[in-house]
């Protein structure tokens, strides 16, 4: 366990050229901050947008991701017949930082029409009415992860981004007194130590990022403060229906484009085909309950792929045999305990934490945390 040391000793310990016995000159309040190099663990929109404002802040960052590609749950998945955004389905934007980092890509994000999201019952029937339009759903195009893929894409091409790379492990460095080294394994079963950090941060869900910080046997108030937290599973089914596309078919089933449901097993289906940017063959993402998901976290894939399909041909009315059927398992999807602030950072240890779970479970909510922790970390 590595015993905390304040920062004015810290600096002192590093060799700061700040830390002489020479008063300080008048304008030292205007001086740039000293360039300071940052760990940030996951490449999902917390961990992307939090290395942005680092890297945009003059600091040295390097990311970590155990992902063969950057995108957390916006991944998408991709088949012979149309990618699927197996995981984040849209996104909405309120708040003005959010807004302002969407027009650096411009073009990139478009409105999706299934602004009038209806939910039915276990038959496929209204269940209640729609709700009037309100806020505009948007996705990145070609698919959810392009956004993401956008902001990392500076960190990839320069090396800062390391992808197939989990942390097994947080150590404090050697050779950096009051740093952090990080113990990495790649997907080739190759053991790395990355040295020389003055902070790590973590973009993970919450269980994971607490596991972590206990296995390094760092003791920190923020090690408790992750364990109310919950976030609930997820399976996802993806099908494609290539045999729609002929003349004068180019849709099967229900007319609408995205439905809440209250089935016992399916919360939620969307038809991939109808968003902008997309292939139009015929293609639907359907994601269980989070409920019967946790019921049936451990269950054989084919089998939870039989149930899913069963319930999907009863809501819909769609019995077609699909051409395509796959589904992916998320272990953190949707939290339903958020943290109730927007990140966790220890100033003395240098260690923060961020992620959608810390305000909520929408994409925004991991960016302006990702936004907030990289700001905090900065000030120090």
């Amino acid at each position: 366990m590595r015993t905390a040391v304040p920062r004015s000793q810290r600096r002192l310990r590093d060799g700061d050229p700040s830390q002489t016995s020479a008063p300080a000159p008048a304008d030292s309040a205007l001086a740039a901050p000293a360039r300071r190099r940052f760990a940030v663990i996951g490449a999902g929109m917390a961990g992307v947008a939090c290395a942005r404002t680092l890297a945009q802040a003059g600091h040295d960052v390097v990311v970590f991701e155990k992902s063969s590609r950057p995108g957390g749950r916006t991944t998408a998945l991709d088949s012979p017949f149309g990618s699927f955004d197996s995981g984040a389905q849209y996104f909405t934007v309120r708040d003005a930082r959010f807004r302002q980092a969407l027009e650096t890509v411009p073009g990139l994000c478009r409105p999706w029409s299934a602004n009038t999201v209806r939910v039915l019952d276990e038959a496929g029937r209204v269940a209640a009415a729609s709700p009037p339009p309100g806020e505009a759903h948007w996705v990145a195009s070609p698919a959810m992860e392009s956004l993401v893929h956008a902001w990392a894409r500076p960190l990839l091409q320069d090396g800062r981004l390391l992808t197939g790379t989990q942390v097994m492990r947080i150590e404090a460095d050697p050779l950096k007194p009051g740093g952090w080294q990080l113990r990495t394994e790649s997907l080739d079963g190759s053991v790395h130590v990355h040295a020389g950090f003055d902070a790590v941060l973590l973009s993970q869900p919450a269980v994971p990022a607490r596991a972590l910080l206990q296995h390094s046997a760092i003791d920190l108030p923020m090690t408790e403060a992750l364990a109310p937290v919950a976030i609930a599973p997820c399976w996802t089914l993806m099908l494609a229906f290539a045999q729609a596309v002929r003349p004068g078919l180019t849709t099967l089933g229900p007319q609408w484009n995205a439905a809440r449901s209250t089935h016992h097993r399916i919360a939620w289906l969307a038809r991939e085909s109808s968003k902008p940017g997309r292939s139009q063959i015929e293609r639907w993402t359907v994601q269980a309950s989070p409920q019967w998901s946790a019921e049936h976290l451990e269950d054989d894939a084919g089998r939870v792929l039989a149930k899913l399909l069963k319930g999907f041909a009863e809501i819909t009315g769609i019995r077609a045999e699909p051409t395509f059927a796959e589904v992916r398992r998320w272990r953190y999807a949707q939290t339903t305990q958020p943290l109730g602030q927007t990140h966790l950072w220890d100033a003395q240890a240098g260690i923060g934490a961020c992620g959608d779970w810390c305000i909520g479970h929408r994409l925004e909510d991991a960016f302006v945390s990702g936004l907030e922790l990289a700001l905090q970390a900065i000030a120090r």
